[in-house]
Protein backbone atom coordinates (compact mmCIF):
# COMPACT_ATOMS: atom_id res chain seq x y z
CA UNK A 1 0.00 0.00 0.00
CA UNK A 2 2.56 2.40 0.75
CA UNK A 3 4.64 1.42 -2.33
CA UNK A 4 1.37 2.00 -4.04
CA UNK A 5 0.66 5.45 -2.24
CA UNK A 6 4.74 6.39 -3.34
CA UNK A 7 3.67 5.38 -7.13
CA UNK A 8 0.68 8.08 -6.87
CA UNK A 9 2.62 10.32 -5.75
CA UNK A 10 5.08 9.99 -7.89
CA UNK A 11 2.69 10.03 -11.10
CA UNK A 12 0.88 12.86 -9.46
CA UNK A 13 3.90 15.37 -9.27
CA UNK A 14 4.96 14.34 -13.05
CA UNK A 15 1.86 14.99 -14.68
CA UNK A 16 0.77 18.36 -12.50
CA UNK A 17 3.86 19.63 -14.17
CA UNK A 18 2.58 18.87 -17.78
CA UNK A 19 0.14 20.95 -19.72
CA UNK A 20 0.53 20.04 -23.07
CA UNK A 21 -1.85 18.21 -24.03
CA UNK A 22 -0.16 16.05 -26.52
CA UNK A 23 2.91 15.30 -24.12
CA UNK A 24 0.43 14.65 -21.23
CA UNK A 25 -1.35 11.42 -23.06
CA UNK A 26 2.71 10.53 -23.59
CA UNK A 27 3.75 11.31 -20.03
CA UNK A 28 0.33 9.25 -18.45
CA UNK A 29 1.37 6.20 -20.75
CA UNK A 30 5.20 6.37 -19.78
CA UNK A 31 4.22 6.50 -15.79
CA UNK A 32 1.73 3.82 -15.93
CA UNK A 33 3.83 1.32 -17.98
CA UNK A 34 6.42 2.26 -15.49
CA UNK A 35 4.29 0.53 -13.14
CA UNK A 36 2.09 -1.85 -14.83
CA UNK A 37 2.70 -4.08 -17.86
CA UNK A 38 1.52 -2.27 -20.47
CA UNK A 39 2.23 -3.72 -23.86
CA UNK A 40 -0.55 -2.18 -25.57
CA UNK A 41 -1.87 1.11 -23.93
CA UNK A 42 -4.80 3.54 -25.09
CA UNK A 43 -6.70 6.90 -23.73
CA UNK A 44 -9.81 7.67 -24.77
CA UNK A 45 -11.79 10.84 -24.53
CA UNK A 46 -15.42 10.84 -24.39
CA UNK A 47 -18.20 13.36 -25.35
CA UNK A 48 -21.00 13.00 -23.62
CA UNK A 49 -23.32 14.70 -25.45
CA UNK A 50 -22.71 12.83 -29.12
CA UNK A 51 -21.89 9.46 -27.10
CA UNK A 52 -18.53 9.29 -28.95
CA UNK A 53 -15.40 7.93 -27.40
CA UNK A 54 -12.43 9.34 -29.75
CA UNK A 55 -9.27 7.60 -29.00
CA UNK A 56 -6.25 10.26 -28.79
CA UNK A 57 -3.41 8.10 -27.25
CA UNK A 58 -2.54 4.78 -28.41
CA UNK A 59 0.94 2.89 -27.88
CA UNK A 60 1.85 -0.75 -29.05
CA UNK A 61 4.87 -2.61 -27.71
CA UNK A 62 6.64 1.07 -26.78
CA UNK A 63 6.04 2.41 -30.12
CA UNK A 64 3.31 5.11 -30.37
CA UNK A 65 0.64 4.69 -33.15
CA UNK A 66 -1.61 6.77 -35.63
CA UNK A 67 -4.92 6.42 -34.21
CA UNK A 68 -8.42 8.10 -35.52
CA UNK A 69 -10.92 5.34 -34.15
CA UNK A 70 -14.09 6.13 -32.38
CA UNK A 71 -16.56 4.21 -30.49
CA UNK A 72 -20.01 4.74 -29.17
CA UNK A 73 -19.28 5.56 -25.06
CA UNK A 74 -22.03 3.50 -24.17
CA UNK A 75 -20.89 0.18 -25.86
CA UNK A 76 -18.19 0.82 -23.41
CA UNK A 77 -18.91 -1.45 -19.64
CA UNK A 78 -15.70 1.00 -18.18
CA UNK A 79 -17.49 4.50 -20.02
CA UNK A 80 -20.98 3.55 -19.03
CA UNK A 81 -20.91 2.25 -15.48
CA UNK A 82 -17.90 4.54 -14.49
CA UNK A 83 -16.54 1.58 -12.97
CA UNK A 84 -13.03 -0.60 -13.69
CA UNK A 85 -12.93 -3.38 -15.16
CA UNK A 86 -10.67 -6.74 -15.72
CA UNK A 87 -10.53 -9.00 -18.17
CA UNK A 88 -8.21 -12.21 -17.60
CA UNK A 89 -8.57 -14.13 -20.89
CA UNK A 90 -9.84 -12.87 -24.14
CA UNK A 91 -9.98 -9.48 -24.08
CA UNK A 92 -11.96 -9.86 -27.39
CA UNK A 93 -15.16 -8.82 -25.82
CA UNK A 94 -17.89 -6.09 -27.20
CA UNK A 95 -17.49 -4.12 -23.96
CA UNK A 96 -13.80 -3.11 -24.61
CA UNK A 97 -11.67 -1.57 -27.62
CA UNK A 98 -8.97 -4.46 -28.04
CA UNK A 99 -5.54 -3.60 -29.39
CA UNK A 100 -4.20 -5.64 -32.04
CA UNK A 101 -0.44 -6.34 -33.13
CA UNK A 102 1.13 -4.91 -36.24
CA UNK A 103 0.97 -8.10 -38.46
CA UNK A 104 -2.50 -7.97 -40.12
CA UNK A 105 -4.09 -11.17 -41.26
CA UNK A 106 -5.27 -14.58 -39.86
CA UNK A 107 -2.02 -14.67 -37.74
CA UNK A 108 -2.80 -11.49 -36.09
CA UNK A 109 -2.07 -11.06 -32.74
CA UNK A 110 -4.68 -9.58 -30.16
CA UNK A 111 -3.69 -8.57 -26.82
CA UNK A 112 -5.40 -11.48 -24.52
CA UNK A 113 -5.91 -9.06 -21.16
CA UNK A 114 -6.43 -6.10 -19.89
CA UNK A 115 -7.40 -3.94 -17.18
CA UNK A 116 -9.13 -0.32 -18.12
CA UNK A 117 -10.47 2.30 -15.52
CA UNK A 118 -12.68 5.68 -16.34
CA UNK A 119 -11.55 9.25 -16.20
CA UNK A 120 -13.48 10.25 -13.67
CA UNK A 121 -13.80 14.27 -13.04
CA UNK A 122 -16.34 15.95 -10.63
CA UNK A 123 -19.27 13.22 -11.14
CA UNK A 124 -18.66 12.85 -14.63
CA UNK A 125 -16.81 10.26 -16.70
CA UNK A 126 -14.29 12.01 -19.18
CA UNK A 127 -12.88 8.82 -21.17
CA UNK A 128 -10.68 5.89 -20.47
CA UNK A 129 -7.24 4.48 -19.97
CA UNK A 130 -6.36 0.90 -20.08
CA UNK A 131 -2.89 -1.17 -20.10
CA UNK A 132 -3.63 -4.40 -22.13
CA UNK A 133 -1.22 -7.27 -22.29
CA UNK A 134 -0.42 -10.21 -25.43
CA UNK A 135 -0.22 -12.69 -22.66
CA UNK A 136 -3.37 -13.62 -20.12
CA UNK A 137 -3.71 -13.17 -17.00
CA UNK A 138 -1.11 -10.40 -16.56
CA UNK A 139 -3.07 -8.46 -14.02
CA UNK A 140 -4.70 -8.67 -10.10
CA UNK A 141 -7.11 -6.46 -8.29
CA UNK A 142 -4.32 -4.71 -6.97
CA UNK A 143 -3.68 -3.37 -10.65
CA UNK A 144 -6.80 -2.76 -11.36
CA UNK A 145 -6.80 -0.05 -7.56
CA UNK A 146 -3.06 1.23 -9.02
CA UNK A 147 -4.82 1.93 -12.50
CA UNK A 148 -8.13 3.65 -11.59
CA UNK A 149 -5.41 5.38 -9.00
CA UNK A 150 -3.13 6.89 -12.27
CA UNK A 151 -6.96 7.42 -14.08
CA UNK A 152 -8.15 9.84 -11.64
CA UNK A 153 -4.49 11.41 -11.21
CA UNK A 154 -4.80 11.57 -14.66
CA UNK A 155 -8.31 13.34 -15.41
CA UNK A 156 -7.66 16.43 -12.73
CA UNK A 157 -4.41 17.06 -15.01
CA UNK A 158 -6.34 16.74 -18.23
CA UNK A 159 -9.26 18.82 -17.57
CA UNK A 160 -6.61 21.28 -16.47
CA UNK A 161 -4.69 20.75 -20.13
CA UNK A 162 -7.28 21.01 -21.91
CA UNK A 163 -8.82 23.99 -20.04
CA UNK A 164 -5.23 25.64 -20.91
CA UNK A 165 -5.73 24.18 -24.32
CA UNK A 166 -8.77 25.38 -24.65
CA UNK A 167 -8.28 28.69 -23.47
CA UNK A 168 -5.45 29.45 -26.08
CA UNK A 169 -7.59 27.94 -28.97
CA UNK A 170 -10.21 30.17 -28.48
CA UNK A 171 -7.92 33.18 -28.58
CA UNK A 172 -6.57 32.31 -31.19
CA UNK A 173 -9.96 31.25 -33.29
CA UNK A 174 -11.24 34.45 -31.77
CA UNK A 175 -8.44 36.97 -33.43
CA UNK A 176 -8.89 34.42 -36.65
CA UNK A 177 -12.31 35.29 -36.44
CA UNK A 178 -11.82 38.72 -36.42
CA UNK A 179 -9.72 39.23 -38.86
CA UNK A 180 -11.84 36.73 -41.13
CA UNK A 181 -14.97 39.22 -40.27
CA UNK A 182 -12.99 42.01 -41.34
CA UNK A 183 -11.86 40.68 -44.78
CA UNK A 184 -15.39 39.52 -45.38
CA UNK A 185 -16.89 42.95 -44.29
CA UNK A 186 -14.31 44.87 -47.14
CA UNK A 187 -15.54 42.62 -49.90
CA UNK A 188 -18.40 44.39 -51.59
CA UNK A 189 -18.47 41.77 -54.47
CA UNK A 190 -20.84 38.99 -53.81
CA UNK A 191 -18.83 36.35 -55.32
CA UNK A 192 -16.07 37.28 -53.23
CA UNK A 193 -17.88 37.09 -50.22
CA UNK A 194 -19.02 33.97 -50.90
CA UNK A 195 -15.84 32.62 -51.27
CA UNK A 196 -14.03 34.23 -48.31
CA UNK A 197 -16.68 32.67 -45.98
CA UNK A 198 -16.43 28.85 -47.86
CA UNK A 199 -13.07 29.46 -46.76
CA UNK A 200 -12.76 30.33 -43.24
CA UNK A 201 -15.80 27.66 -42.96
CA UNK A 202 -13.32 24.75 -44.01
CA UNK A 203 -10.65 26.56 -42.02
CA UNK A 204 -12.36 27.40 -38.27
CA UNK A 205 -14.56 24.31 -38.74
CA UNK A 206 -11.86 21.88 -40.28
CA UNK A 207 -14.71 21.37 -42.52
CA UNK A 208 -14.18 18.48 -45.79
CA UNK A 209 -17.04 20.82 -47.47
CA UNK A 210 -18.48 24.07 -47.13
CA UNK A 211 -21.36 25.38 -49.55
CA UNK A 212 -23.71 28.45 -49.41
CA UNK A 213 -27.32 27.92 -50.34
CA UNK A 214 -29.75 30.75 -51.46
CA UNK A 215 -33.03 29.92 -50.95
CA UNK A 216 -35.98 31.91 -53.19
CA UNK A 217 -39.73 32.37 -51.98
CA UNK A 218 -40.89 29.12 -52.67
CA UNK A 219 -38.55 27.69 -50.03
CA UNK A 220 -36.05 25.78 -53.22
CA UNK A 221 -32.92 26.38 -52.26
CA UNK A 222 -29.71 26.33 -54.91
CA UNK A 223 -26.16 26.29 -54.47
CA UNK A 224 -24.37 29.59 -54.86
CA UNK A 225 -20.66 28.68 -53.92
CA UNK A 226 -19.14 25.47 -52.99
CA UNK A 227 -15.84 24.64 -52.05
CA UNK A 228 -13.51 21.64 -50.29
CA UNK A 229 -13.16 17.76 -51.24
CA UNK A 230 -16.45 16.91 -50.08
CA UNK A 231 -18.50 19.33 -52.56
CA UNK A 232 -22.27 19.99 -54.00
CA UNK A 233 -21.98 21.35 -57.06
CA UNK A 234 -23.13 24.62 -58.07
CA UNK A 235 -26.42 24.82 -59.39
CA UNK A 236 -27.63 21.55 -57.44
CA UNK A 237 -31.34 22.65 -56.05
CA UNK A 238 -33.51 21.23 -53.14
CA UNK A 239 -36.31 21.95 -52.58
CA UNK A 240 -36.45 22.30 -48.32
CA UNK A 241 -38.86 20.66 -45.90
CA UNK A 242 -40.75 23.10 -44.34
CA UNK A 243 -39.43 21.34 -40.78
CA UNK A 244 -36.13 22.79 -41.73
CA UNK A 245 -36.87 25.61 -43.02
CA UNK A 246 -38.68 25.84 -39.50
CA UNK A 247 -35.26 25.16 -37.51
CA UNK A 248 -33.84 27.57 -39.47
CA UNK A 249 -36.05 30.58 -38.97
CA UNK A 250 -36.61 29.45 -35.08
CA UNK A 251 -35.53 27.09 -32.58
CA UNK A 252 -32.75 26.51 -32.41
CA UNK A 253 -31.66 28.38 -35.32
CA UNK A 254 -29.75 25.74 -37.19
CA UNK A 255 -29.58 22.00 -38.61
CA UNK A 256 -27.54 19.65 -37.37
CA UNK A 257 -27.64 16.19 -39.44
CA UNK A 258 -25.21 13.97 -37.54
CA UNK A 259 -25.55 11.04 -40.16
CA UNK A 260 -26.82 12.00 -43.73
CA UNK A 261 -26.73 8.42 -44.35
CA UNK A 262 -30.33 7.80 -41.87
CA UNK A 263 -31.53 11.37 -43.47
CA UNK A 264 -34.11 11.77 -46.20
CA UNK A 265 -32.68 13.49 -48.99
CA UNK A 266 -33.90 14.36 -52.53
CA UNK A 267 -32.30 11.78 -54.90
CA UNK A 268 -30.04 14.43 -56.39
CA UNK A 269 -28.54 15.76 -53.37
CA UNK A 270 -28.30 12.40 -51.63
CA UNK A 271 -25.93 11.56 -54.71
CA UNK A 272 -23.45 13.94 -53.20
CA UNK A 273 -24.17 13.66 -49.67
CA UNK A 274 -24.23 9.95 -49.22
CA UNK A 275 -22.88 9.90 -45.47
CA UNK A 276 -21.02 11.46 -42.86
CA UNK A 277 -22.15 14.99 -40.76
CA UNK A 278 -23.97 18.04 -42.26
CA UNK A 279 -24.77 21.58 -40.62
CA UNK A 280 -26.50 24.20 -41.27
CA UNK A 281 -26.71 28.24 -40.36
CA UNK A 282 -29.39 30.74 -42.00
CA UNK A 283 -28.33 33.98 -43.73
CA UNK A 284 -30.58 36.40 -42.66
CA UNK A 285 -31.10 39.64 -44.61
CA UNK A 286 -33.79 41.68 -43.40
CA UNK A 287 -35.25 39.55 -40.85
CA UNK A 288 -35.80 37.32 -44.06
CA UNK A 289 -33.86 33.67 -44.61
CA UNK A 290 -32.34 34.24 -47.92
CA UNK A 291 -29.92 31.18 -47.75
CA UNK A 292 -28.52 28.71 -45.64
CA UNK A 293 -24.30 28.52 -45.11
CA UNK A 294 -23.62 24.78 -44.90
CA UNK A 295 -20.08 22.57 -43.51
CA UNK A 296 -19.96 18.90 -44.18
CA UNK A 297 -17.22 16.41 -42.89
CA UNK A 298 -16.74 12.45 -44.03
CA UNK A 299 -17.29 11.84 -40.77
CA UNK A 300 -20.48 11.12 -38.73
CA UNK A 301 -20.90 13.35 -35.43
CA UNK A 302 -18.10 15.49 -36.40
CA UNK A 303 -19.34 18.79 -35.51
CA UNK A 304 -19.40 20.06 -31.53
CA UNK A 305 -21.40 22.98 -29.82
CA UNK A 306 -18.31 25.18 -30.47
CA UNK A 307 -19.01 24.03 -34.08
CA UNK A 308 -22.44 25.25 -34.45
CA UNK A 309 -21.59 28.74 -32.46
CA UNK A 310 -18.28 29.27 -34.89
CA UNK A 311 -20.82 28.26 -38.03
CA UNK A 312 -23.62 30.50 -36.93
CA UNK A 313 -21.38 33.32 -36.58
CA UNK A 314 -19.83 33.05 -39.76
CA UNK A 315 -23.08 32.86 -41.37
CA UNK A 316 -24.45 36.19 -39.07
CA UNK A 317 -21.16 37.84 -40.90
CA UNK A 318 -21.80 36.82 -44.03
CA UNK A 319 -25.20 37.93 -43.83
CA UNK A 320 -23.94 41.29 -43.00
CA UNK A 321 -21.80 41.32 -45.59
CA UNK A 322 -24.22 40.39 -48.54
CA UNK A 323 -26.55 42.76 -47.75
CA UNK A 324 -23.84 45.21 -48.08
CA UNK A 325 -22.67 43.47 -51.77
CA UNK A 326 -26.54 43.65 -52.82
CA UNK A 327 -26.21 47.70 -51.61
CA UNK A 328 -22.75 48.42 -53.42
CA UNK A 329 -24.19 46.56 -56.39
CA UNK A 330 -27.39 48.61 -56.12
CA UNK A 331 -25.58 52.04 -55.78
CA UNK A 332 -23.15 50.87 -58.83
CA UNK A 333 -26.12 49.70 -60.74
CA UNK A 334 -27.24 53.54 -60.55
CA UNK A 335 -24.36 55.03 -61.16
CA UNK A 336 -24.03 52.96 -64.49
CA UNK A 337 -27.86 52.65 -65.62
CA UNK A 338 -30.09 55.04 -66.82
CA UNK A 339 -32.90 55.34 -64.28
CA UNK A 340 -35.64 56.23 -67.22
CA UNK A 341 -35.15 53.38 -69.42
CA UNK A 342 -33.31 51.14 -67.43
CA UNK A 343 -30.16 50.84 -70.20
CA UNK A 344 -26.63 51.36 -69.71
CA UNK A 345 -26.19 55.12 -69.54
CA UNK A 346 -23.07 57.04 -71.09
CA UNK A 347 -21.00 56.07 -67.99
CA UNK A 348 -21.65 52.47 -68.42
CA UNK A 349 -20.84 53.09 -72.55
CA UNK A 350 -17.53 54.36 -72.22
CA UNK A 351 -16.47 51.35 -70.28
CA UNK A 352 -17.68 49.10 -72.13
CA UNK A 353 -16.25 50.35 -75.19
CA UNK A 354 -12.87 50.83 -73.94
CA UNK A 355 -12.59 47.08 -73.67
CA UNK A 356 -14.55 46.26 -76.97
CA UNK A 357 -11.89 48.54 -78.82
CA UNK A 358 -8.99 47.14 -76.81
CA UNK A 359 -10.22 43.76 -78.77
CA UNK A 360 -11.22 45.35 -82.24
CA UNK A 361 -7.15 45.96 -81.64
CA UNK A 362 -6.26 42.84 -81.64
CA UNK A 363 -8.18 41.85 -84.72
CA UNK A 364 -11.92 41.36 -83.77
CA UNK A 365 -14.06 43.57 -85.52
CA UNK A 366 -16.23 46.13 -84.35
CA UNK A 367 -19.42 48.36 -85.00
CA UNK A 368 -21.71 51.14 -83.09
CA UNK A 369 -24.74 52.09 -84.53
CA UNK A 370 -26.66 55.33 -83.28
CA UNK A 371 -30.08 55.71 -83.45
CA UNK A 372 -32.30 58.93 -83.44
CA UNK A 373 -36.03 59.46 -82.82
CA UNK A 374 -37.65 61.81 -85.88
CA UNK A 375 -40.46 63.98 -85.00
CA UNK A 376 -39.60 63.00 -81.08
CA UNK A 377 -39.30 66.50 -80.04
CA UNK A 378 -42.32 67.53 -81.70
CA UNK A 379 -44.50 65.03 -79.44
CA UNK A 380 -42.45 66.28 -76.43
CA UNK A 381 -43.62 69.57 -76.85
CA UNK A 382 -47.31 69.15 -77.73
CA UNK A 383 -47.62 66.02 -75.36
CA UNK A 384 -45.53 66.53 -72.68
CA UNK A 385 -42.55 65.05 -70.96
CA UNK A 386 -44.61 62.59 -69.30
CA UNK A 387 -45.52 61.00 -72.68
CA UNK A 388 -42.42 61.69 -74.26
CA UNK A 389 -40.82 60.00 -71.01
CA UNK A 390 -43.26 57.04 -72.24
CA UNK A 391 -41.78 57.14 -76.06
CA UNK A 392 -38.11 56.52 -74.90
CA UNK A 393 -38.80 53.95 -72.33
CA UNK A 394 -40.81 52.09 -75.08
CA UNK A 395 -37.74 52.56 -77.71
CA UNK A 396 -35.48 51.62 -74.63
CA UNK A 397 -37.76 47.90 -74.58
CA UNK A 398 -37.28 47.69 -78.44
CA UNK A 399 -33.48 47.92 -78.03
CA UNK A 400 -32.74 45.98 -74.99
CA UNK A 401 -34.97 43.10 -76.89
CA UNK A 402 -33.39 43.01 -80.03
CA UNK A 403 -29.92 42.75 -78.96
CA UNK A 404 -27.70 39.53 -78.56
CA UNK A 405 -26.26 39.03 -75.56
CA UNK A 406 -22.59 39.62 -76.40
CA UNK A 407 -23.99 43.19 -77.31
CA UNK A 408 -24.65 46.12 -75.42
CA UNK A 409 -27.48 48.79 -76.12
CA UNK A 410 -27.35 51.87 -74.03
CA UNK A 411 -28.84 55.26 -73.98
CA UNK A 412 -26.32 57.67 -75.34
CA UNK A 413 -28.40 61.56 -74.48
CA UNK A 414 -31.73 62.92 -74.99
CA UNK A 415 -33.50 60.81 -77.39
CA UNK A 416 -30.15 59.04 -78.91
CA UNK A 417 -29.51 54.95 -78.56
CA UNK A 418 -26.27 53.63 -78.99
CA UNK A 419 -25.63 50.19 -79.95
CA UNK A 420 -22.13 48.41 -79.91
CA UNK A 421 -21.94 45.59 -81.91
CA UNK A 422 -19.04 42.85 -81.01
CA UNK A 423 -17.81 40.57 -84.31
CA UNK A 424 -20.10 42.31 -85.94
CA UNK A 425 -19.08 44.14 -89.68
CA UNK A 426 -20.68 46.78 -91.58
CA UNK A 427 -23.16 44.43 -93.13
CA UNK A 428 -24.08 42.88 -89.79
CA UNK A 429 -24.32 46.51 -88.13
CA UNK A 430 -26.98 47.66 -90.88
CA UNK A 431 -29.22 44.34 -90.62
CA UNK A 432 -29.32 44.90 -86.52
CA UNK A 433 -30.43 48.89 -87.36
CA UNK A 434 -32.88 47.55 -89.82
CA UNK A 435 -34.28 44.93 -87.08
CA UNK A 436 -34.56 47.77 -84.73
CA UNK A 437 -36.18 50.09 -87.05
CA UNK A 438 -38.83 47.58 -88.45
CA UNK A 439 -40.00 47.34 -84.63
CA UNK A 440 -39.88 50.58 -83.53
CA UNK A 441 -42.42 51.10 -87.02
CA UNK A 442 -44.37 48.07 -86.30
CA UNK A 443 -44.99 49.18 -82.76
CA UNK A 444 -48.59 50.92 -83.09
CA UNK A 445 -47.94 53.37 -80.07
CA UNK A 446 -44.62 55.04 -81.57
CA UNK A 447 -46.49 54.84 -85.26
CA UNK A 448 -49.32 56.88 -83.89
CA UNK A 449 -47.17 59.38 -82.37
CA UNK A 450 -45.08 59.13 -85.85
CA UNK A 451 -42.56 58.30 -83.83
CA UNK A 452 -39.80 56.73 -86.61
CA UNK A 453 -35.61 55.78 -86.27
CA UNK A 454 -32.89 57.40 -88.15
CA UNK A 455 -29.52 55.71 -88.06
CA UNK A 456 -25.80 55.94 -88.34
CA UNK A 457 -23.25 53.37 -88.89
CA UNK A 458 -19.51 52.84 -88.16
CA UNK A 459 -17.18 50.32 -87.96
CA UNK A 460 -13.48 50.28 -86.34
CA UNK A 461 -10.61 50.18 -88.43
CA UNK A 462 -7.08 50.83 -87.04
CA UNK A 463 -6.79 54.08 -87.18
CA UNK A 464 -9.33 55.26 -84.59
CA UNK A 465 -6.89 55.99 -82.10
CA UNK A 466 -9.98 56.42 -79.45
CA UNK A 467 -13.41 54.97 -78.55
CA UNK A 468 -14.56 58.68 -79.02
CA UNK A 469 -13.48 58.26 -82.65
CA UNK A 470 -15.56 55.66 -83.39
CA UNK A 471 -18.92 56.92 -82.07
CA UNK A 472 -18.26 60.34 -83.56
CA UNK A 473 -18.06 58.43 -87.46
CA UNK A 474 -21.34 56.73 -86.67
CA UNK A 475 -22.56 60.26 -85.21
CA UNK A 476 -21.57 61.57 -88.52
CA UNK A 477 -23.15 58.83 -90.50
CA UNK A 478 -26.32 59.73 -88.76
CA UNK A 479 -26.45 63.45 -90.37
CA UNK A 480 -25.26 62.27 -93.40
CA UNK A 481 -28.37 59.72 -93.49
CA UNK A 482 -30.87 62.68 -92.17
CA UNK A 483 -29.60 65.27 -94.74
CA UNK A 484 -30.27 62.73 -97.31
CA UNK A 485 -33.62 61.87 -96.49
CA UNK A 486 -34.52 65.48 -95.50
CA UNK A 487 -32.92 66.30 -99.39
CA UNK A 488 -34.96 63.85 -100.88
CA UNK A 489 -38.24 64.86 -98.95
CA UNK A 490 -37.65 68.56 -100.78
CA UNK A 491 -37.15 66.98 -103.92
CA UNK A 492 -40.79 64.84 -103.76
CA UNK A 493 -42.34 67.96 -102.85
CA UNK A 494 -40.70 69.83 -105.15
Amino acid sequence: LADRYRVLLDVGRILTGTLGIEDLFRTIYRETSRVLEASGFYISLYDEERDLATVVFYADRGREQESDTTYRGSDSEVIRTGEPSIVADGADVDSLLVLRGAEEGPDEEVTRSAISAPLRYKGSVMGAISAQSYEPDSYGTEDVELLQGIADLAAVAIENARYVSELERRRRESERVEEIGRAIARSLEGDEVLQKVNDAVLELLSADGAAVWLIDREGVAEVAYSQGTVRVPEGLTWEMEPEMLGALTGDPGYVLLDDLSKVELPPAVREHLAGGTGLGAPLIVEELVVGVLTAGSRRTRAFSKDDVHMLTRLAAQASVAMENARLHSDLQSLSLTDPLTSLPNRRHLAVHLERQLAAARRGRSLATVIFDLDNFKHVNDTLGHTEGDRILQRVGGILEREARSMNLVARYGGDEFISVLADTDAGGARAHAERIARSVAEDETLSAHGIALSYGIAVFDPTMESAEALVRAADEDLYRAKGNRLARNEMDEA
